[in-house]
């Protein structure tokens, strides 16, 4: 049997006006996710339960199969193990993200998507003039990026998603409860040595949002899950660009596969991505391929763009993944964006979004497109969320 799991990020939505009162994936023209929804079947899925903030860390622990109520280590130590990055009984990993914050305002929490090489450069500065025994800097990706800091391990801060406050005064949302004044005091020292730092200076000579600060939040201490190879006796591999996905997919035992091209961004190379995980079900049984497109359009509520993501991933790859799964005896392909990412508040959404899923043995109950809406209507509603992967691989 092969299995084939396409993650479209945030891709679930709400009804947009500009869009015919339609969501973006009811919206756009996309055959082949059709074609899996009306020979298959669809519903929704809690991925992510009551207590937990609708993040994507959260939303895909879920759909791999893992309960977040005793699995979830934080955001950042799932990103860490992407980057080989590790750390000690006394230590906690932070996710730092470059932003722009103007006149107290989250301007831009991804700071105009900073390139990798200016972020690694600002990343070694911070080192050099603020890093010490106390914190290290690792690069990341664009703006996300990590730190490492020693002696707090028993911090109860609460820290605020920097994409979850776009447009709002910061001072509100800065971290609060115990220990959190270490944390506003390395945030204070980096926007100093941030302020006239050269690559911001080149950056504002081109139009370009500066890194004004640095963002601390998703803290925890290593992760470590039980791989779901190990426990459903496949093997399996993970394409994805941003290092979030990476790291679960690592955790679950399934082999990371780099695809030259992939972004993480709207500029995704989704041929290649496509291409990739063709070839990858040869020799894996399962393929899972993330997209983070549809979440990045969500956030700019770019609704035009986020139509033109659904459907490149329908064209690009799931097109080409059920030509290659046809080829086969027995196969089952399943579509799950992991979360809400509508266009209209820019922000991740509570909302169990839709999933649809066909092939060996799966029986068509509801003769409909794929949407919110059919999938609301749908008699497959699963909760818990991470429920879903079982029957997915054994129903």
């Amino acid at each position: 049997m092969k299995f084939v799991i396409v993650l479209p990020d945030g891709a679930a939505d709400e009804p947009i006006a500009a869009l015919n009162d339609l969501t973006p994936l009811a919206f756009a023209q996309t055959p082949n996710i059709d074609w899996v929804s009306i020979h298959g079947r669809q519903g929704c899925v809690v991925t992510v339960p009551e207590g937990f903030s609708p993040g994507s860390d959260v939303a895909t622990l879920s759909l791999m199969g893992y309960d977040p109520h005793t699995c979830y280590p934080g955001r950042a130590p799932l990103e860490a193990v992407a980057r080989g990055v590790s750390a000690a009984a006394d230590q906690l990993i932070f996710r730092c993200n470059f932003v722009t914050i103007v006149d107290g305002v989250m301007e831009d929490f991804t700071a105009g998507h900073i390139g990798d090489s200016e972020a690694r450069q600002l990343i070694s500065d911070l080192n050099q003039q603020l890093g010490q025994s106390e914190c290290v800097f690792h690069a990341g990706v664009s703006y996300r990026n990590l730190m490492v800091a020693s002696d707090i391990a028993e911090m109860k801060a609460l820290c605020t998603p920097p994409h979850d406050i776009p447009g709002q005064a910061v001072a509100k949302h800065f971290p609060k409860g115990k220990g959190a004044h270490k944390l506003a005091q390395i945030m204070a020292k980096a926007h100093e040595i941030l302020a006239e730092h050269e690559v911001n200076n080149v950056r504002r000579d081109l139009g370009e949002n500066p890194v004004t600060d640095i963002w601390l939040w998703g803290y925890g201490k290593p992760a470590s899950l039980e791989p779901m190879t190990k426990r459903f006796g496949i093997s399996g591999a993970c394409i994805a660009a941003v290092d979030l996905i990476r790291g679960i997919a690592s955790c679950a035992g399934l082999t990371v596969l780099d695809v030259p091209g992939a972004t993480g961004y709207l500029d995704t190379d989704y041929a290649a991505k496509g291409a990739a995980a063709v070839e990858a079900v040869d020799e894996y049984d399962l393929v899972v391929v993330h997209i983070e497109a549809p979440d990045e359009a969500g956030h700019q509520g770019d609704a035009a763009a986020k139509v033109a993501a659904i459907e490149q991933i329908d064209t690009h790859i799931v097109g080409p993944l059920l030509e290659k799964l046809r080829a086969y005896d027995a196969w089952r392909i399943m579509i799950a964006p992991d979360h809400p990412t509508p266009v209209g508040s820019r922000v991740h959404t509570m909302t169990p979004p839709p999933f649809c899923l066909a092939g060996h043995l799966i029986n068509t109950v509801l003769n409909r497109p794929f949407s919110e809406a059919n999938a609301c209507d749908s008699d497959l509603q699963i909760n818990p969320g991470h429920e879903l992967l079982e029957f997915f691989l054994r129903h």
